[in-house]
């Protein structure tokens, strides 16, 4: 069923019908097994992507490296987890590196989330230090390409 959860991830507005013909199964089949994924939390939930450039939203997003201190018995789970709790964060993960966790941050505005990271992130017994970077320009998301009209272009080739 890897292959239904990888259709799912593409595009999660398809039909049962649309699903179940794409991977040779029956309509009831798969409904019965989206929803035990629903169930156990395998499928968390379902989204939009919205193409940040036309959504009218003038927020800000950045990017943070944060390097801990590991806790012994815990290494970083019990520390990445309470700064995952942070409404700002929109994602955390464990990275190899310089860093330990990247961390997404959404705000209104940069000092909104200059406030985030020196009054709430870096005061976290157990942080050493953070990089933000911050968003630019979205080119690509999940798989979506951003600020392209539709139907595929070449590259313009030189001489």
């Amino acid at each position: 069923m890897n292959q239904l959860l990888d259709l799912l991830r593409r595009n999660a507005r398809q039909s049962d019908a649309d699903l179940a013909a794409q991977i040779s199964s029956s309509e009831e089949a798969v409904a019965s097994q989206i929803a035990a994924w629903e169930e156990d939390g395998t499928i968390r939930g379902y989204r939009a992507m919205i193409d940040p450039a036309l959504d009218g939203d003038d927020d800000v997003t950045a990017f943070i490296e944060v390097r801990l201190t590991p806790e012994r018995g815990g290494g970083f789970d019990r520390l990445a987890r309470r700064i995952s709790r942070f409404e700002q964060i929109t994602s955390c993960y464990l990275i190899s590196g310089g860093y330990d966790l990247l961390v997404m941050v959404e705000g209104k505005d940069l000092l909104s989330v200059a406030a985030f990271v020196s009054e709430k992130l870096s005061t976290i017994e157990g942080v050493i230090s953070t990089a933000t970077h911050f968003r630019l320009k979205s080119y690509k998301e999940k798989g979506f390409i951003f600020g392209e009209n539709s139907g595929a272009s070449r590259l313009p080739v030189v001489p």
